[in-house]
């Protein structure tokens, strides 16, 4: 098997992309990263897009054709995928299983999402409907807003099973607003909450569903923003005048998916995600003990515990305890979602599951800012799901 490295990343911030088109968001996304490493797009063999809302808020489809409006790219093996939140990271392992076929030595990963208007402004309803799309048809009756009742589910679950309070799952939160104040990209970064402001049901912060734990500080955001990665092979590395030293190898990956109803499985307990978690471990040689940098998607505070525990930091029921304990901290005994995590950093959908891998690889090269910097990142894990908890995409980042 070939070996993959990163070889750049770029991201816009994000949070609101304002009037920008989509066929610009794909533009600017494949032209930002080839500017970071001063490479041509005509140097790329093949490429992969990933978006999940594309037909439903931007009546857009064939993605894959307007990364070919990209001058050097056209008339190359190109691809949209769609797999739910979980659309980038299946971008990023698209373009590593064509080079993995000798389609070629170099390609690019991209995601993005546009879920608010020309003017900055979102329609929660349709926003939430739309997200349905991605649930079991059955589940979706009597809910306005699909996945926060079904994740408000979740979170009442984990609570019962393992004894876990609101206030623990809230505390992950407000450690990942405390990381987005340092991530200049990071949709949030202008607001700190404390404990109590987590905690206390007044003004935005108030229970999403009736009679279930979820409060909004406990979800993501609703998201605009768009990421890409270049990987290559050894030769591609060679062919964009890059020095391995510079880059990161992505040195396992894994995928499964789970069924899509979400009745009737353990949820707490993801089979799907517990393998592609422990198949990109087994083919990096790494142990979970080796990692001490990772992103876990968080889009609500329960999957940041759940997260925590399929990355085997922490037993099951254990993952909020981990970060009240400070472990996921900075400077603890793994650094988790330093980015701010897609509560506080964002979640344009497509998009984030490159900017975990992105964000990994920043880590490792010693690239992120200084206040949440890890001093000796020797290896990361990222885990990208989609819908409730169906779709797992898992990977490990080593050095160069």
């Amino acid at each position: 098997m070939k070996r993959i490295y990163l070889a750049a990343y770029h991201q816009s911030k994000f949070g609101k992309l304002m009037d920008m088109t989509v066929p610009q968001i794909v533009s600017n996304a494949i032209e930002g990263v080839c500017r970071k490493i001063d490479a041509p797009a005509a140097a790329l063999d093949v490429g992969s897009i990933g978006a999940a809302c594309n037909f439903t808020l931007n009546e857009q489809g064939l993605l894959a054709g307007l990364m070919a409006m990209v001058p050097g790219l056209e008339a190359k093996p190109l691809e949209a995928v769609e797999n739910a939140c979980a659309s980038g990271g299946q971008a990023v392992l698209s373009v590593i299983q064509k080079l993995q076929l000798g389609m070629g030595d170099t390609g690019i990963a991209v995601g993005y999402e546009k879920m608010r208007d020309a003017e900055g402004k979102m329609d929660g309803k349709l926003v939430g409907k739309v997200l349905g799309y991605f649930s079991f048809p059955d589940e979706r009756e009597g809910k306005t807003f699909v996945f926060p009742h079904l994740f408000a589910e979740v979170m009442a679950e984990y609570m019962r099973a393992h004894s876990v309070s609101e206030k623990q799952l809230a505390e992950i939160a407000v450690r990942e607003y405390a990381n987005a104040k340092y991530n200049s990209c990071a949709q949030m970064n202008k607001v700190q909450i404390s404990l109590e402001q987590a905690m206390k049901i007044e003004g935005i912060n108030r229970y999403v569903v009736e009679g279930l734990p979820l409060k909004t500080y406990d979800c993501s955001q609703i998201t605009d923003g768009y990421a890409a990665v270049i990987l290559a092979t050894q030769e591609g590395l060679e062919k964009l005048g890059r020095k391995k030293q510079d880059c990161v190898e992505v040195a396992g990956w894994g995928q499964a998916t789970d069924p899509l109803r979400k009745q009737g499985r353990d949820v707490l307990r993801p089979a799907g995600a517990y393998r592609a978690m422990n198949k990109a471990y087994e083919m990096a040689g790494v142990k979970p003990g080796d990692v001490n940098v990772a992103e876990v998607h968080d889009c609500f505070t329960v999957m940041g515990a759940i997260g925590t525990e399929v990355i085997g930091k922490a037993e099951p029921g254990k993952g909020a305890a981990y970060w009240c304990d400070g472990k996921a901290a900075p400077d603890g005994e793994c650094a988790i979602n330093t980015s701010g995590g897609l509560i506080a950093k964002g979640h344009p959908v497509g998009a984030t599951g490159v900017a975990m891998i992105g964000w990994a690889a920043m880590q490792l090269l010693h690239q992120a800012p200084r206040e949440v910097q890890v001093k000796d990142a020797r290896a990361a894990a990222t885990f990208n799901i989609g819908g409730p908890i169906c779709a797992s995409v898992c990977t490990v980042l080593k050095p160069a």
